[in-house]
């Protein structure tokens, strides 16, 4: 067993009574060529993901721990990470949510267990956990209306999974609320700060609000995110409308208000660790770029994970 992962396991079993990330927790690993990048590195992997997509992090070295928790069919869909073995907690608040659906892989980069968790996002089921507990998390460019992804406390980790090598400064516009999304003022305040590093311009973008479209499964190219990305590389805007909420739920407010329009057109996305808002709870900026431009993201989250600290939790 390689030394990470087995002080992973140790890690795993100091936090794991409180926090409740992992559904279940593998004992047995294959062995690693030690010459591949991620060589020996372990991972937490959602459960219910892609075969295929945990074992292409495998053949990159990748060992992974077991799977981790996510919502379970007695629990609404949005961004409330109740399940069968119990609540799984936000590390910097234990009384509210990590978000969903990929709530235990957030919580388990979060608390430092691994430096890397699989994710898929769905409507914003990886920005959201990884804005609600301070990490960086990527979904990637999709015709689908689900795109898999990654949680990570390491920007420099996306650039290896996703093989890039260029290094430029994308050029970025910012949008608070996309011309619909009710967000709190801290919020934005907070994201807009974070992405100083990438000198955005305000633009008064207004899309349409994407329930409709999302209700009836429709993915669809939309013609002012064509446009808009004709002359910027990336999108800012806050990850989360709001803080993460309580266990009991999130009531009427839709916390993937900003996140799912890039589900449905297709477009990776990210969402950067803004900083912290007023009751300590992390902040999310989130970065959309064009169709397989996942490069310019990564140019985002290196050029802003300078101005604020990422930490595992406890701190």
């Amino acid at each position: 067993m390689p030394d990470a992962v087995a002080e992973a396991l140790a890690r795993l079993q100091q936090v794991e009574p409180v926090l409740c990330a992992f559904h279940e927790v593998f004992d047995t690993f294959a062995p690693v060529d030690p010459s591949l990048p991620f060589a020996g590195m372990p991972i937490a992997v959602k459960r219910g993901e892609r075969r295929s997509h945990r074992e292409a992090l495998m053949a990159m070295g990748c060992v992974p721990i077991g799977l981790t928790t996510t919502p379970d069919k007695s629990t609404p869909w949005q961004t409330w990470g109740r399940n069968s073995r119990g609540l799984t907690r936000n590390p910097w608040n234990l009384d509210r949510t990590p978000g969903g659906s990929s709530a235990g892989s957030a919580v388990a980069v979060a608390s430092g267990v691994v430096p890397l968790a699989t994710g898929v996002d769905g409507a914003g089921s990886i920005r959201v956990p990884a804005a609600w507990c301070g990490v960086f998390g990527l979904k990637t460019t999709s015709t689908e209306r689900a795109a898999v992804g990654v949680l990570t406390r390491d920007p420099e980790l996306l650039a290896t999974y996703l093989g890039v090598e260029e290094s430029r400064s994308p050029t970025a516009v910012w949008s608070t609320d996309l011309g619909f999304a009710a967000v709190d003022d801290e919020q934005a305040e907070i994201a807009w700060r974070a992405a100083a590093p990438l000198r955005p311009r305000p633009v008064p973008l207004r899309l349409e609000d994407p329930a409709a479209d999302w209700y009836a499964g429709r993915c669809r190219r939309n013609p002012v995110l064509d446009s808009l990305f004709e002359s910027a590389d990336l999108l800012l805007t806050p990850t989360t409308p709001g803080p993460p909420h309580g266990h009991d739920g999130p009531g009427a407010r839709i916390n993937t208000a900003l996140t799912w329009a890039f589900n449905l057109s297709g477009h990776p996305a990210i969402s950067i660790p803004a900083g912290f808002d007023s009751e300590g709870l992390p902040v999310g900026l989130q970065a959309v770029a064009r169709h397989g431009r996942e490069a310019d993201l990564v140019a985002a989250a290196l050029l802003t994970s300078s101005a604020v600290e990422v930490a595992p939790w406890p701190p």
